[in-house]
């Protein structure tokens, strides 16, 4: 319900980027009537301001510019990038910085247990089997691990109860009538005894762990390892060589972790130990300085999802939430299909852009013919269909390239 109420204020939040056709139609229709009127009052002459009228075709806005961003729309479908609306793509042409998403995003959204490391008093197996028994009622990647683990061990897993899930710091609940509580270090440790801890020793820096509490106590830590996307280098590379400023990934890990699974990518920045809320507040602050393109896949994405310019969702492996909230779903398991679909809406804006100038100066040529007395009313309606067919053909090279 917490991520539903971000998610509305999100899109309430977002003013509407100004459309490429309603920055054109006042000024040219200003223009018509200011001709019309000229060649009546000038001429004495009404049939005058008519063949203005007739040849003043809005077509390069109504139907030029639409049928560009449609066609590149289509060409980023058959990418398997789907853009959900004319002023996403729109957008997506602006992009000037990426958010991404780590887990699921740029890693490969399949961690495994590297480790199990329990406290005095508990073993590994019992651990594993208690926080894998709590995380069969979370959709979360970690979650996911720590059940593939269990079972491949042979442990037995047991229905739990009364679960309640924070979203980005963790869940607690009873397992076999024992309470259970994982996540992050921080929230587990504000729900243990007063004096109880976790030991870290030898834990190498930017390992993401989980925290495990039973009944009040420290009871162990699971350490997780989740590589890089194959793809993601060359998906941040490619949005480099597109023009894209600013590459910044948000992380609802620790910081460290973020930063290691960093490393090797060429980002303008780093943050971690966001909440949904946090990951709200990044996007609002790289607003401030351009066009923002987030990309993510989990249910705690959704917010900034729905906040940013473009909200892009990895639909192929990502939460319902997160499509839903998003402009963008990326259906093929492919970040590089991303910057393809940036340069797409970028060729397929210049062509609406190219259509609608060259369409309202041909018809703006014709018009003045019309105010001299050179093109008749008829003669006028056959040359707007010329310049509407013409447009409209140009508009459709954004279905190729």
């Amino acid at each position: 319900a917490g991520i539903v109420r971000l998610v509305e204020q999100a899109q309430a939040s977002r003013a509407p980027m100004a459309r490429l056709a309603d920055r054109y139609a006042l000024v040219f229709l200003g223009i018509t009537l200011l001709l019309a009127g000229g060649a009546w009052w000038w001429s004495g002459e009404a049939t005058r301001a008519l063949a203005v009228l007739v040849v003043a075709t809005p077509c390069p806005l109504i139907l030029a510019v639409p049928v560009a961003v449609i066609a590149g729309m289509s060409r980023a479908a058959s990418l398997g990038v789907l853009v959900k609306t004319a002023g996403a793509l729109e957008a997506l042409a602006a992009v000037t910085t990426v958010v991404v998403d780590k887990t699921g995003t740029v890693t490969s959204a399949r961690p495994e247990v590297s480790e199990v490391r329990p406290q005095p008093g508990f073993t590994s197996d019992q651990v594993l089997a208690l926080a894998a028994s709590l995380d069969q009622a979370s959709g979360h990647v970690a979650a996911e691990a720590l059940v593939r683990a269990a079972t491949a061990r042979g442990l037995g897993l047991t229905l739990p109860q009364g679960v309640i899930e924070e979203a980005g710091r963790g869940l607690s609940g009873l397992v076999g009538g024992v309470k259970v509580v994982l996540g992050g270090s921080g929230y587990v440790r504000s729900q243990l005894l007063a004096g109880e801890d976790f030991a870290r020793g030898g834990i190498e820096g930017g390992t993401a762990v989980v925290a495990v509490g039973i009944d009040g106590r420290a009871a162990g830590l699971i350490l997780l390892s989740d590589p890089l996307r194959a793809d993601a280098g060359a998906a941040i590379s490619a949005f480099r060589a597109g023009g894209i400023s600013r590459i910044v990934m948000a992380s609802g890990d620790r910081s460290d972790v973020a930063e290691k699974a960093s490393a090797s990518l060429s980002l303008d920045a780093v943050a971690g130990d966001l909440t949904p809320e946090g990951k709200v507040d990044l996007i609002r602050r790289e607003r401030a300085g351009g066009v923002v393109m987030m990309v993510g896949d989990g249910v705690n994405d959704a917010p900034a999802l729905a906040l940013a310019d473009v909200g892009v969702a990895i639909g192929a492996r990502g939460s319902a939430a997160s499509s839903e909230a998003a402009d963008v779903v990326l259906l093929a398991d492919d970040l590089s299909r991303l910057p393809l679909a940036c340069g797409i809406a970028r060729r397929s804006r210049n062509i609406a852009r190219q259509s609608a100038i060259a369409g309202l100066l041909l018809s703006f040529g014709a018009m003045v013919f019309a105010a001299f007395g050179y093109l008749s009313p008829v003669q006028g309606a056959l040359l707007q269909e010329v310049i509407d067919v013409a447009v409209i053909l140009n508009a459709l090279r954004a279905l190729r390239g």
